[in-house]
């Protein structure tokens, strides 16, 4: 336990920023800093179960590009195979510029462009993206009730932000993927994810679905963002308001599934997946992904004239994109502590991590609040380097 990281925590919860925080930080595969402060409902000061269950949003987002991989290795779809390969509906697709120019899509979209954010494709919170307002009247990510199929009926039919490969924008393309990998496998996401992840990583509590049984250790959902609708110009105030995202993010629907977003997961099974990425094993010694497959996961995939990136307010200071998330190019710029080739991500709620392969470091940090203003992920990463340096 690490009393700089404990009083950073603490502050954040007796200032009510946040209403429960946990991390894990491991070093060369064993923990070196593991607490928690706060509570599962800020307003009831309920503890903190054992293995409190999160939304963990976009963090489902590295999950679903590693089942990916694993299946680029096993065959079943290579990076360069155009998706309309396996769904036809994506063989026509139109690119809507911001002067109100329609045109045909000059490429089809690949995998490759899925897992790297330059398929094209977009999300109803970009702040100033022209296709997003299309994303918003369609609800793309709105409508819990559809199944993916039928997200992807509503997806196809809207317009490109720009031509497949030609930019980046952060967007529904691990949605997408999820299809795809259905398309391709003729398996659901829930069984290929319990057969090729979870069951070697020993992850149990990580799924879509919440029996009754695990909603007593759910955390509360904080915040004051709507994913869902128009951005306001300016980022709103970080007021810890108790928020209901259970119709846009349900815990019992069998037919809810996602791949940019969707699962449930706790800081130790999050920590098990995040420990594999450093050597592709499980702690059996299977081998989740193998050597190659890890040295073509990690590299940067966007190019230099689409750099700096950035997510509305939220500019991505020193990082490219790998296969699977963010990747640290210029730690000069970065706006935390970190190293170069570092790499991980986050998710809506807050919930965030890094690994840091120069360390040999892994680190996952969970809270729940959506729209977060304030600087917990980069003071707490700040104070993780800072202990280690010390000790």
């Amino acid at each position: 336990m690490s009393d700089a990281l404990q009083k950073i925590a603490d502050q954040y919860v007796s200032r009510e920023k946040f209403s429960g925080i946990e991390w894990r930080v491991e070093k060369n595969q064993s923990c070196v800093f593991q607490g928690q402060a706060g509570y599962a409902d800020f307003e009831k000061k309920t503890p903190i179960p054992d293995n409190a269950i999160y939304r963990i949003y976009s963090m489902t987002k590295p999950i679903i590009s590693v089942l990916a991989l694993q299946l680029i290795e096993q065959g079943s779809f290579g990076l360069t195979d155009p998706i309309a390969e396996y769904d036809d509906r994506f063989s026509l697709m139109t690119v809507l510029h911001a002067n109100g120019e329609i045109e045909p899509a000059n490429t089809l979209i690949t995998i490759e462009h899925l897992l790297t954010h330059r398929a094209g494709f977009s999300y109803e919170f970009i702040m100033g993206c022209h296709v997003s307002p299309y994303y918003r009247k369609a609800e793309i990510m709105g409508d819990a009730e559809r199944d993916l199929d039928e997200m992807m009926d509503a997806l196809c039919v809207l317009p490109l932000a720009f031509h497949p490969g030609s930019a980046w924008r952060y967007s529904v393309s691990t949605d997408v993927l999820a299809h795809i990998i259905q398309r391709a496998t003729g398996e659901s996401i829930q069984a290929l994810l319990e057969k090729m992840i979870f069951k070697p990583l020993k992850m149990h509590d990580t799924k879509y679905h919440l029996l009754p049984k695990y909603l007593p250790r759910l955390m509360s959902m904080y915040g004051t963002s709507d994913l869902q609708n128009l951005p306001p110009i300016t980022p709103p105030k970080h007021i810890l308001r108790s928020m209901d995202v259970s119709d846009k993010h349900p815990t019992g629907s069998q037919k809810f599934c996602r791949g940019g977003y969707g699962l449930y997961s706790t800081t130790n099974d999050y920590a098990a997946f995040v420990r594999m990425l450093l050597n592709g094993k499980a702690p059996s010694g299977e081998v989740v992904l193998s050597p190659k497959t890890l040295e073509l996961m990690h590299p940067n995939r966007v190019p230099q004239n689409e750099l700096p990136l950035r997510i509305s307010y939220w500019p991505l200071a020193g990082y490219g994109w790998n296969l699977i998330g963010r990747v640290m190019l210029d730690p000069s710029t970065a706006i935390a502590a970190t190293n170069l080739d570092e790499f991980g991500w986050a998710g809506a709620a807050s919930t965030f991590f890094w690994v840091d392969p120069k360390e040999q470091l892994t680190g996952v940090i969970m809270t729940q609040f959506i729209g977060s203003g304030v600087p917990l992920i980069e003071d707490l990463q700040n104070a993780v380097y800072e202990e280690l340096k010390q000790s």
